[in-house]
């Protein structure tokens, strides 16, 4: 997801949101029942759904992913939820590798931006203010602010492979340096027939050494 369209139009509830579903039960799905169960019951709090889909919690679904069950450990809540912002503002964090860190109205002027002038300032103002709260309650102290892209990963990946496989060669080469060369033996074993006639033994032996030798 580069630019999440999602956005919340008040943010004064967001921590004690985010707070409240980290001590409750994981849902099989996440609804707006659900939210009011945890006492948040006004219709702009219903809009933290479309967020959580947007950090990577819920899927389209509404069902928990495996993020929304690490976000519960609260010694990594936060991070999980830096982690989440990265993938769900890509392209902020593309124009700016510490977009946690711009204000307001750096937020807004990049947002204009990435949107192409296409949405109202009040929108704008409100995608800002969503960003600004969610990097708020983020950590980021010791975290990479942007992760590797998936791409770079792999092409890692493939590195450490063929470097697995230069090394696995090298081992197989001899001290020398020289690669190892096949060596076949052979073990013939002749079986003599028993006679008093030396001129059988003298034929067997010269067709030995006509043939093998």
């Amino acid at each position: 997801m580069a630019l999440t369209a999602s956005y919340l139009t008040s943010v004064k509830n967001l921590e004690s949101i985010l707070n409240s579903i980290i001590t409750a039960r994981a849902p099989e799905r996440f609804t707006t029942k659900f939210l009011e169960d945890l006492g948040f019951k006004s219709s702009t709090d219903r809009l933290i759904v479309g967020i959580l889909k947007a950090l990577g919690l819920l899927d389209e679904g509404g069902v928990p992913t495996q993020r929304y069950f690490e976000f519960l450990d609260q010694s990594q809540s936060k991070k999980v939820i830096a982690v989440g912002i990265q993938e769900a503002y890509e392209d902020l964090f593309n124009l700016r590798i510490d977009a946690q860190n711009m204000n307001n109205d750096e937020i807004k002027n990049k947002l204009k931006t990435l949107t192409q002038g296409q949405k109202s300032d009040r929108v704008i103002e409100q995608m800002a203010l969503t960003f600004r709260a969610l990097c708020n309650y983020a950590e980021w102290n010791g975290h990479d602010t942007i992760k590797v892209s998936k791409e770079v990963e792999e092409e890692q990946d493939m590195n450490i492979d063929e470097s697995v496989q230069n090394n696995t060669i090298l081992k197989e080469k001899v001290v020398t340096g020289k690669e190892k060369k096949m060596e076949l033996h052979y073990n013939i074993q002749v079986h003599l027939p028993e006679t008093t006639n030396m001129a059988v033994y003298d034929a067997i032996f010269q067709s030995l050494k006509r043939h093998l030798i």
